[in-house]
């Protein structure tokens, strides 16, 4: 294995540029970073200091943190799945800094109301086997095997098996703006 010359790989600024439909040229006008300096973040061959990001982001619609974000070397994270119970609901459940995954049995009649860890995030149920009545203020959804339902998980929701089911739910966190 090769040891790495820069902690991040600014090679993801060629991507975002031609998927801007930018020359470097244009980045640079757009951005007032230089041609050259530009042309070695995306091969790799010089950092860039703070300023250089925010300037660099901006014409990306982004924030100087996203930009090292997507800069960041990328590893595998490998996590088990922990088990639990609640109200009659068995998940399996995997999670990690930018999605929770559960897989979920229940029997027919077994109700679910106010699932217990919710951040500001979006959930999306999807029935694998089954039916499930997902109740949200003033809407309740049906679900069958094969449908799936997004919604925000900050609002108060209720899981209902109709009949019994495996469902995977998703916590997504939503955008950070500020």
């Amino acid at each position: 294995m090769h040891e790495r010359k820069f902690p991040y790989d600014f090679s993801i600024l060629r991507s975002l540029r031609k998927r801007a439909g930018l020359t470097i040229t244009k980045l640079s006008e757009a951005s007032g970073v230089s041609p050259s300096v530009i042309s070695k973040l995306e091969r790799n061959q010089n950092t860039a200091e703070v300023e250089t990001l925010f300037r660099i982001a901006r014409c990306f619609g982004m924030s100087a943190a996203d930009l090292l974000s997507l800069a960041e070397p990328r590893t595998a994270h490998r996590k088990k799945t922990n088990k639990r119970q609640s109200h009659g609901f068995a998940f399996e459940e995997v999670a990690y800094s930018n999605i929770r995954c559960m897989e979920a049995t229940a029997m027919s009649g077994e109700h679910l109301s106010r699932p217990e860890v919710h951040e500001d995030d979006y959930e999306l149920c999807w029935v694998k086997s089954g039916t499930v009545t997902i109740s949200l203020p003033g809407e309740h959804h049906t679900l069958h095997e094969g449908e799936s339902l997004q919604f925000d998980a900050m609002l108060e929701h209720a899981y209902t098996v109709v009949e019994n089911c495996q469902i995977l739910i998703l916590h997504i966190p939503k955008p950070k703006r500020f």
